[in-house]
């Protein structure tokens, strides 16, 4: 939903002599550093060490003298490094709030040093990384065993990495590393990047949780990632790692292409080297130290409709109607603000939507499997009237300032602050939304404007005789407010470039002086509000449904995802967002939110010609893993049934989407066990092809499906590359794209058309789809097996996991019928074509009464008869009714190998149980 945080024109001009010449400091290094006083290996075969301080100076701020270093390698694959004051503790991202191990007490570490300080170590090996260090000044390296690759490195010592050493202070960290000449860098985000997924050297990369709308470029957005993956090809081999600084507080980074230099305004250098080697690993390495992505419900999956100004309930019952008038599948419906009384949280409109009217209407779309969402924001009204407001203040459960609640501005006017670092407050939102519940049983909840959003900036109070909100513009600020610049927490000496223009910190959201519980800086947790308000959501809506919870935010934060869904906030109608789209849902598949979209059709409509783009969109939106339609409330209406041709191409782009869902789903699973990306770069399944490390217009699902959309207006054909070996139109299986090195080639595209390609060496099953996802589930399977064209000698595989997704866990039932996962397999070798299932715990998808009605095998050499087909060891003729189809390859591209009579087999109305191991086989004579 729109907050206009726009940064004051006024500001570009000084901010960028400002950016500039903190830019320049580099140049002049902060400090000697620090040197090496003692360190030794403990019990634990962790190290501990301590650093002290060469000279100090007071350029932002007094040197911390002496620090501890400690390091250990914490599985395999995975080494900490974490740097903090030796004598005094310092703020970190909360223990309870971010579950991890724990390093000792600053006490001990210090008297296990004093105990033990004749031995040193020269080296720090674990079982693929090592450490090593420099005294003094005091700097480290992270290497890679099985390559000797340098993963980190502290040490500036020539002319090509102008950094300087360590930088400790209270309120200002730096560190900085070198990097190799061909590393590709992604990460450090929530960032829109016009340049593409790669990280652009020179570009600002500023991490603090600012509400300005996602179509400002180059500017810190909703989420704070510190994050980022190095991705390099030596000798044509590719190895990947990962690299997390774990501090919430704002930061800027500084990439130059060979370096990287972090500049923090407080907190603890908390660095994670994860080892990789492939992008998968460094996922599944990240995911498994910060929480495994959230499992979804299946009809999460399904296409979702949206927009601010639904002002009524007969409106959404409209919309669903037309929905399914044109054959457009929908499963969501939502309401952003329209639904509350006074933009009151947990509230109805008396008018618009009463309670007794939109029961009705949610019993009649609940009939049909459909699902019903509303936004919550965190301001929470003050309102003397307004029950939330009076049981929020009797367990005093908001954010402070000078000892009272912070008042803030957003769409009910006056606003208090919930503290979610609160226990007290935890258990309060959770009975409010219990209340909610009781009152209108929603089936999700979408949590917005959590960064903390807040239309005024500084201490405010409200103007007697003034009406407030404006009704005709709430957004803007009608408070009489004084800005805070009196303490070093509003006013830093290090400046980072906030909101893309050295915003002050406290602009347009919760002073950064204000309290949380125990005395918590916002200083120091601004960042964590978007998680600390996802963790209390996530744990209110499973308490009170016992289902898998379905949650959307937009402030996210590492180990967000192990709670919540993303959607890249508020972008504009243009062609530009369009593309940057794909570069941001991708991003945050690598931060652990793998259930990522933005708004179909854009949120703000700018543009003339929305018609064609909003029919691109849905092409490029349907395949999003998270896919909603979105619409500011100024903006015009844009269901897709308001076009003919857009509703056109929707049903054909949603249509494929609810075909696809069992494949969907089963990346869903995936991503809850081991963190891989629903949306990925191709550089995912194809490391070693440097061609596509920063192709940013296409995409896959999963490993093997790839999405190569029409980015560009008054466009009917893509420029798609397409990595080495074959590729089937998903849309039409006969046509056949062959390339032995990777090649680009031009699709043709009209305008109801996505192009939409199939890998060699694959299964995916897929079902006959439907208007919502629980009519889809119903229909009989069919898998498409690929081999490479003309393969005499190859294989292929894919998996499909099926369960109750209303249970909370998503997982195999150790026995009882609640999960079905399948492992399927295929061969083609001397002539002999064989497909078959492996079925791990098949009751649940026997009692479904799911069945497998259909098997394509495509890439088989051509003019050959089929021979002895074999069903579980039965001959074909003992099977009644089945048909079996042989048709004709068409190629798009063919790199002069001479293919032109591949074929693909299809057997129809099998009518095998899903549930149960099956095999198909037969020979091919020619």
């Amino acid at each position: 939903m729109f907050s206009p945080c726009s940064p004051l024109a006024t500001l570009i001009f000084f901010s960028c002599i400002l950016h500039f010449a903190q830019q320049a400091s580099t140049s002049s290094f902060i400090g000697q550093g620090y040197r090496l006083i003692s360190i030794q290996i403990a019990p634990d075969a962790a190290i501990h060490a301590l650093l002290q301080v060469k000279q100090t100076n007071n350029i932002y701020g007094a040197d911390i003298p002496l620090l501890r270093f400690y390091a250990k390698h914490e599985t395999e694959n995975r080494l900490r490094v974490h740097i903090t004051d030796a004598k005094n503790k310092r703020w970190e991202v909360p223990y309870d709030l971010l579950p991890r191990e724990q390093p000792p007490p600053l006490k001990q570490s210090i008297e296990f040093l004093k105990k033990k300080n004749s031995t040193w170590v020269s080296e720090y090996s674990g079982s693929e990384l090592v450490l090593t260090y420099t005294p003094d000044p005091f700097s480290f390296a992270v290497t890679r065993k099985s390559n000797g690759d340098t993963l980190f490195n502290s040490t500036s010592d020539d002319d090509s990495h102008p950094f300087g050493p360590l930088v400790f202070k209270d309120q200002y960290l730096e560190i900085s590393t070198k990097l190799s000449k061909d590393a590709s860098l992604y990460g450090l985000g929530e960032h829109t990047q016009p340049h593409g997924i790669k990280l652009n050297p020179n570009d600002p990369y500023t991490l603090f949780t600012t509400d300005i709308s996602a179509f400002n470029v180059n500017a810190d957005l909703y989420g704070s990632h510190p994050v980022y993956m190095d991705l390099r090809n030596e000798g044509g081999k590719a190895y990947a790692h990962g690299v997390l600084l774990l501090n919430s507080n704002g930061m800027d980074v500084f990439y130059t292409g060979t370096s990287l230099t972090y500049k923090v305004i407080g907190g603890v250098l908390d660095f994670y080297f994860f080892a990789g080697p492939s992008p998968l690993n460094v996922v599944d390495q990240y995911t498994s130290l910060i929480g495994r992505p959230a499992p979804m419900p299946y009809w999460a999956f399904g296409f979702h409709q949206c927009k601010f100004g639904y002002q009524n309930v007969s409106v959404i019952e409209e919309i669903v109607e037309n929905y399914q008038k044109a054959k457009i599948p929908l499963d969501v419906i939502w309401n952003d603000d329209d639904h509350m009384d006074g933009a009151k949280d947990f509230t109805l409109h008396p008018v618009n939507y009463p309670r007794s009217k939109l029961l009705k209407f949610l019993d009649k779309i609940h009939n049909i499997g459909m699902k019903y969402v509303v936004i919550i924001d965190p301001g929470i009204a003050v309102n003397e009237s307004y029950e939330v407001y009076q049981r929020g203040m009797a367990n005093d459960v908001f954010i402070k300032h000078d000892g009272e609640p912070f008042t803030g501005q957003v769409w009910p006017g006056a606003v208090y602050f919930p503290d979610f670092l609160n226990p007290k407050t935890v258990s309060w939102w959770g009975d409010e939304i219990r209340r909610f519940h009781e009152l209108v049983p929603v089936d999700g909840l979408w949590i917005d404007m959590n960064e903390a959003s807040n239309f005024c900036t500084g201490k405010c109070r409200i103007h007697e005789g003034r009406i407030c909100p404006n009704e005709t513009q709430p957004w803007i600020c009608c408070f009489d407010c004084r800005d805070i610049i009196n303490t070093k927490w509003d006013n830093p000496p290090y400046k980072i470039n906030a909101s893309g223009v050295h915003a002050p910190l406290g602009s347009k959201t919760i002073a950064t002086s204000a309290v949380h519980y125990n005395g918590v800086l916002e200083y120091d947790a601004h960042s964590l509000y978007g998680l600390s308000e996802s963790i209390a959501t996530h744990k209110a809506l499973l308490d009170i449904q016992k289902k898998r919870p379905f949650i959307l935010s937009r402030s996210t934060y590492v180990g967000s995802g192990k709670y919540v869904a993303h959607w890249t906030g508020d972008i504009s109608s243009r062609w530009e967002d369009l593309r940057y789209s794909i570069i941001t849902m991708l991003n945050f598949g690598i931060y652990g939110i793998p259930m990522v979209g933005a708004d179909i059709c854009g949120f703000f409509i700018t543009f003339t010609d929305h018609e064609e783009l909003c029919n691109r969109w849905i092409q490029l939106g349907a395949f999003y893993p998270f896919s909603r339609d979105h619409a500011d409330f100024n903006s015009p209406r844009q269901e897709l049934y308001l076009w003919d041709s857009v509703a056109e191409s929707a049903r054909n782009a949603l249509g494929m989407r609810y075909k696809l869902l069992p494949y969907l789903y089963t990346l869903n699973y995936e991503a809850h066990v081991s963190g891989a990306p629903i949306a990925r770069p191709l550089f995912f399944s194809f490391p070693s092809y440097v061609e596509c490390y920063g192709l940013s217009t296409q995409f896959l699902l999963g490993k093997s499906l790839m999405i190569s959309p029409v980015l560009e207006q008054g466009k009917t054909q893509v420029n798609a590359l397409f990595p080495p070996g074959t590729w089937y139109s998903l849309f039409d299986l006969t046509y056949t794209i062959v390339s032995k090195e990777g090649t680009y080639v031009t699709l043709d595209a009209p305008l109801n058309v996505v192009n939409v390609h199939l890998y060699q060496n694959v299964i995916l099953p897929m079902q006959q789809g439907g208007m919502v996802t629980k009519e889809a589930r119903t229909t009989p399977f069919s898998l498409i097996v690929t081999f490479p064209a003309g393969a005499n000698d190859g294989e292929a595989q894919g998996n499909l996991f099926l369960d109750d997704d209303e249970l909370p866990e998503m997982k195999l039932g150790s026995g009882y019928p609640i999960a079905t996962y399948i492992d399927f397999h295929a061969t083609v070798r001397e002539e002999t074509v064989k497909v078959w299932s492996q079925v791990v715990e098949g009751e649940f998808a026997l009692e479904k009464g799911w069945i497998i009605d259909k098997i394509s095998v495509l890439g088989l050499n051509g003019g050959g008869e089929l021979h002895r087909v074999m069903i579980d060891g039965e001959p074909l003729t003992y099977v009644s009714n089945v048909k079996v189809y042989k048709r004709e390859h068409k190629y798009l591209h063919d790199e002069g190998d001479g293919r032109n009579n591949i074929e693909m087999v299809e057997f129809e109305s099998l009518n095998i149980p899903l549930g149960k191991n099956f095999s198909l086989s037969w020979k091919m004579t020619y």
